[in-house]
């Protein structure tokens, strides 16, 4: 049986996230929240959320163990990104982008 969570908005870079997400695919799901907890990253303390989501999603709707749970897959898509102006010389400005980030987690029993 499959297990979602999802993080929508989340305040990171896409780009940031990935890296710590190719760290934990294919882990066992509680084997993976300790790693998260060991990287001194926000990035990190995002995907340990959604993961940590998913678990409790898996115990309280599903019945399913914590121990058992692999991650079968973990997505960060592109969010929208805020623009935002900053003042420059002469009385003008130039933008730049706050991005955000979609991040799900797909946990799999292995049935």
């Amino acid at each position: 049986m499959e297990v979602k969570a999802l993080t929508k908005f989340a305040r990171m870079s896409d780009k940031k996230v990935r890296e710590i997400v190719r760290q934990i695919q294919g882990r066992n799901a509680a084997e993976a929240l300790e790693i998260l907890k060991l990287v001194p990253r926000k990035s990190a303390r995002l995907v340990a959320k959604t993961l940590s989501s998913a678990i409790a999603n898996a115990e309280n709707n599903n019945g399913l163990s914590a121990a058992a749970l692999t991650i079968k897959s973990a997505i960060v898509n592109q969010g929208v990104a805020f623009r935002r102006f900053r003042p420059v010389a002469r009385g003008s400005a130039h933008p730049f982008k706050k991005r955000t980030s979609h991040i799900q987690i797909v946990l799999s029993d292995g049935k």
